[in-house]
């Protein structure tokens, strides 16, 4: 008996989305089995690795939906429940959270973040936290530096772009826009000495060889033209919308 390798697919590269690019992503939950603070959200959480903590996060996935990097996926996890509290005793983590996700919103609709009109508030309404899944919004991502050696550095999520900024409206026609690096990525440093083991520098009559070279979601397809002239603390049950306006428009 024996494995035949060559019908393995090809090693697929490392190389990370450069730092300080920008793109239009669509992110999508993956469910991590706790229960969420709503129906809809069943099942939806994920807990934290770390031994004793309370923490509950959302596991997404963000996916670059067209231009240069199109298809590129990278992960990222949002505290929305637990952790360190603030000085009114709520979650610090969730807070951020909920504002990275409030800027989700505008930045796919093409909501103004100053209109706090009614109709622009009712679009920021969400039946659960699943009701992101899916949405599509213009962002900038970073490079972050691995902390543990073990692991190497990776694509993170580095803001939200929103539509009163002219870049938004760039991108999400479908134009090329200039990186921005973050400047937190560190430089690369060269790969260190590699020890050639001897099964690929000694042949067979003991004589030394070389080694061997080494889906778019409907309301993110047409972009809006321009953008339109709180979310609760700990969520408390919203009266119940239709569903998000991303998927109703």
């Amino acid at each position: 008996m024996s494995f035949d390798m060559n019908d393995a697919e090809p090693q697929k590269s490392g190389e990370l989305i450069p730092d300080g690019a920008h793109a239009k992503l669509v992110m999508h939950i993956r469910p991590g089995g706790i229960d969420g603070f709503f129906e809809a959200d069943q099942r939806l959480l994920k807990a934290s690795n770390s031994p004793g903590s309370d923490v509950r996060m959302l596991d997404c996935e963000f996916t670059v939906v067209e231009g240069p990097h199109a298809r590129r996926k990278f992960w990222q996890t949002f505290t929305v429940r637990g952790g360190k509290l603030d000085d009114k005793g709520q979650s610090i983590g969730w807070g951020i959270s909920k504002s990275i996700f409030r800027a989700m919103i505008d930045s796919a609709l093409g909501l103004d973040p100053n209109d706090m009109s009614e109709a622009a508030k009712s679009k920021r309404i969400l039946r659960g936290l699943a009701d992101l899944s899916g949405i599509t919004f213009v962002g900038k991502i970073r490079i972050e530096a691995s902390q543990d050696p073990r692991y190497g550095d990776s694509n993170r999520l580095d803001r939200v772009i929103l539509p009163n900024e002219p870049i938004w409206q760039k991108v999400m026609n479908g134009e090329t826009v200039p990186d921005a690096p973050t400047g937190r990525a560190r430089a690369a440093a060269p790969a260190p000495a590699r020890a050639v083991p001897a099964w690929q520098t000694t042949s067979a009559t003991g004589a030394s060889q070389p080694p061997a070279a080494m889906a778019t979601p409907a309301w993110a397809v047409s972009p809006v033209v321009a953008p339109a002239p709180a979310a609760p603390t700990q969520p408390s049950a919203p009266a119940q919308p239709a569903g998000p306006a991303w998927l109703n428009s």
